[in-house]
This record gives structure tokens, C-alpha cells and sequence, in this order.
């Protein structure tokens, strides 16, 4: 088992606080005040990892921390030894495995997958389409509602990912290119899709603490910028949050969006292989040695 040194392991600890304690923070301060973010609450609301879990730093598993007692670890998973603290592979819940095997051939389809650029950030749109309930109500909408529900009627709907689909409105749903299920994800997810890249951070913390922290870090972080651009393409009106809005009613907001989907793209291939390397692994060890 890699042993890692004590100065190494606290190093790698501060870096990991100092990325996500401001953002954890600043939750943790709206919530205090009552007030809500419509970008950035999304980060921990739709998403179930607690606060205080966010800031739990892990090595994953399979390292020998060097000097680490109780103390230092929050997770109790962690396992003792005369040189310091480990989490053992074996530590991971047996009945879980099987969402290890799901996983991992999911991320890999993914990963393979062509991407697609075609969807234009329509999906916040297609969730408030001739339905007066909208998901974020104490922001304005930029444009009428009768110019909202036009901008959906000028373009076709093309969403692949059923997390978004779901949301959309009645009237919306039909007017999509694929009906979308829960259990036909894995064959519609490509890595072009906003929403498939946001929840790499998802998959990061869904096996904490056996994920590195770095890999949480850096999924997280990818979320973050995604949620950034999936909103200031959305039908609201962000000025008053600091978001300059991408008007994909225009074709102009159009070439922007692909191009901000592209960037997301780029970026998030690394994040998505790094997150299957993880599972692989752990999944590789669970069933060698069960």
C-alpha cells in the first residue's frame, strides 16, 4: 500500500479546503440570511452532498496517510494502523457493488460517446413553457411569457439527458426528439450535454469518501462553471445575481452557447476519466477479492 508523508498528505488537504471552503461558506451565509442563489444553491440542493461532507478531505482508498490519527479524518471509515490511517477497498458496502458495475459502464459509454452540440440550452426554457409555475420564482423572466413559449416554438427540442427532461412542462415533454427514461440514460448521456458534465460531481462524492478528494475538487468545480453557463442561458433574468445573460433566442447567443458547451467538453473529459479510473478500480478490487 502507498504510504503517503504527513507533509504531503496536509499539503494536499489545504489545497482541497481552500478550493471549496469559500463556496461552502458562502451557502452556509445565504442560508443564515434566508436569502437563495438561483446558480449557485443548485450546487447543494439538487445535489445531496452535505456541506460538512464537502469538506471532509480523503486520499480515497488504498494509501497509508503517514502519522494521521482520528483526529485528522473526519470519515469514519478509516482504518487505524501502527503507521497512521487507511480506508481499505473492503470497507466498501457489499450491496452497493452492483451500482459500481452500473457505473462504470455508464461513464465509459460516455466517454466514447460522440458529443452533441445541438440541444442550445433550450431545457430551462421547455420547464416553463405555457405553465405559470416556474422552478425559480422570486427571479424575473427576460423576455414576455408569450415571446418565452415562442422562443421553445422556433426551435426544435433535442435533449439527451433525462435529469433535465423531467423537468420539463406538460406542454414541453412531447415536443422533445427522444421520450426520455430513467432506465434508457445510459444509451441517450453524451459528453457534450451540460447537465452529463455537471454530474461528474455527482458520481465524485456518491462513493465518498473512496474518491479522492482532488477528483471531488475538480468535478465540483467543472458543476460550478456549468451550472454558471446552464443558467445565463436560461429564459431568467441574472443581472441582479451578477450574470450576463446568453439570449439563445439570437443567433449570435446561439454560437455562444455551443461554444461555452464546447470549452465544458474539453474540459470535463479529463474529470470524467479520472472519476472511471476510481470506480474501476475500486470495483476491479471488490470483485477480485469477494
Amino acid at each position: 500500500m502507498p504510504c503517503v508523508s504527513r507533509f504531503a498528505w496536509e499539503s494536499a488537504r489545504r489545497s482541497y479546503l481552500a478550493s471549496v471552503t469559500p463556496w461552502v461558506e458562502g451557502r452556509l451565509q445565504r442560508a443564515s440570511r434566508g436569502e437563495k442563489h438561483p446558480v449557485y444553491d443548485f450546487l447543494f440542493e439538487y445535489y445531496s452532498f452535505r456541506p460538512a461532507h464537502l469538506l471532509r478531505w480523503t486520499p480515497g482508498f488504498g494509501v497509508l496517510l503517514e502519522g494521521a490519527t482520528r483526529d485528522d479524518i473526519a470519515w469514519p471509515e478509516f482504518t487505524p494502523t501502527d503507521s497512521g490511517l487507511s480506508l481499505p477497498a473492503s470497507a466498501f458496502p457489499e450491496h452497493r457493488i452492483s451500482y459500481l458495475s452500473w457505473a462504470v459502464n455508464y461513464l465509459a459509454a460516455v466517454l466514447e460517446r460522440e458529443p452533441s452540440f445541438a440541444c442550445m440550452g433550450m431545457h430551462e426554457w421547455a420547464m416553463v413553457y405555457h405553465d405559470p409555475n416556474v422552478r425559480h420564482p422570486y427571479v424575473p423572466l427576460r423576455l414576455s411569457r408569450e415571446e418565452t413559449n415562442a422562443v421553445v416554438d422556433s426551435q426544435s427540442l433535442r435533449c439527451t439527458h433525462y435529469d433535465a427532461f423531467r423537468f420539463f412542462t406538460r406542454a414541453a415533454a412531447p415536443l422533445n426528439r427522444w421520450e426520455l427514461t430513467r432506465a434508457t440514460t445510459p444509451e441517450h448521456d453524451q459528453p457534450g450535454c451540460i447537465h452529463a458534465n455537471m454530474d461528474l460531481y455527482r458520481f465524485s462524492y456518491k462513493i465518498a469518501p473512496f474518491c479522492p478528494s482532488d477528483v471531488v475538487a475538480d468535478a465540483f468545480e467543472l458543476a460550478r462553471i456549468a451550472r454558471e453557463v446552464d443558467m445565463r442561458a436560461s429564459p431568467y433574468d441574472l443581472s441582479a445575481f451578477g450574470f450576463a445573460p446568453i439570449k439563445i433566442e439570437t443567433r449570435e447567443g446561439r454560437e455562444e452557447y455551443v461554444e461555452s458547451q464546447r470549452e465544458l467538453f474539453t474540459r470535463a473529459q479529463p474529470v470524467r476519466k479520472r472519476v472511471l479510473e476510481v470506480y474501476q478500480r475500486l470495483l476491479n478490487h471488490l470483485t477480485n477479492v469477494r
